[in-house]
């Protein structure tokens, strides 16, 4: 009996656009009027971005809240 561990392979993303590849990478992001860049997957061939929810909930809901703070 082999005590190793089976790793489960990571799910494949697909775009919902065009089914095209999701790859991790660098993406320029602006709400609200203002810019930032996030690691976020985006599909290598139409260049929709996955806004994950996260980022939905997190940083651009920081973002959100500062400027209605102003």
């Amino acid at each position: 009996m082999s005590n190793t561990l089976k790793q489960t392979p990571k799910p494949l993303w697909k775009c919902g656009k065009c089914g095209g590849e999701l790859k991790r990478g660098s993406v320029k992001a602006s709400y609200l009027g203002n810019d930032f860049e996030v690691e976020e997957l985006k599909c290598l061939n139409c260049g929709l971005v996955l806004i994950d929810e996260e980022l939905a909930l997190g940083k651009m809901f920081e973002v959100e809240q500062s400027l209605e703070d102003k």
